[in-house]
């Protein structure tokens, strides 16, 4: 984070990404629910950020993000094959958290976590893709910015609160926090992946 002044910045948006038969609509943000963040923190792609805080109140946007200022390429090699016994709990695979298109947390040796993407699950092995879900795509925003201010010290306080080891902010995830308030930061489209 640097000396700017932080921006307090809300927007409704459909994303959109290429599809077998043009645009496909893959997440919106509607205006009851929209996409809030505040900048300098890293929750919104760079890209995404810097087009948001020159669109006033009010106004309509469309951005167009190419996979590099996006998620990047995608990997084949980030999808791995880890042991089944791995996703066991006493002695038991965990069925429950453990199915296709499940999003788990995971760690390294290293202590960094990360989550991946349950692929398919065999009788030895499960597959599991650590690629980002949007990671070799472009990504198309269309919306409307609603709030564009500066961020109130109490707003970016919070945020600090946050950063310093509350809240991951995707309830979806199983991150949340009991502040009391709805967070819509994560990866920087608004909802989880």
């Amino acid at each position: 984070m640097d000396n700017k002044t932080n921006k307090y910045i809300a927007a409704s948006y459909k994303l959109y990404v290429d599809g077998d038969n043009g645009k496909e609509l893959i997440e919106e943000a509607p205006a009851d629910r929209p996409f809030s963040f505040i900048t300098g923190f890293g929750f919104a792609l760079d890209k995404f950020e810097e087009q948001m805080m020159a669109t006033e109140k009010g106004q309509n946007f469309q951005i167009t993000l190419s996979k590099e200022d996006g998620y990047g390429e995608y990997h084949p090699e980030y999808v791995l094959d880890l042991e089944r016994e791995i996703f066991s709990i006493n002695g038991h695979f965990d069925h429950e958290h453990i199915y296709v298109d499940a999003i788990v947390p995971l760690q390294n040796e290293q202590g960094e976590r990360f989550n991946g993407r349950v692929v398919e699950i065999g009788e030895e092995k499960v597959k599991i893709d650590l690629n980002h879900p949007l990671a070799g795509e472009t990504l198309y925003f269309e919306g409307t910015v609603l709030e564009n201010r500066d961020a109130t010290k109490e707003e970016v306080d919070h945020m600090m609160k946050h950063l310093a080891g509350g809240c991951g902010g995707c309830h979806e995830c199983g991150d949340g926090c009991d502040c009391g308030e709805e967070h819509d930061h994560g990866c920087g489209c608004g909802h989880c992946h």
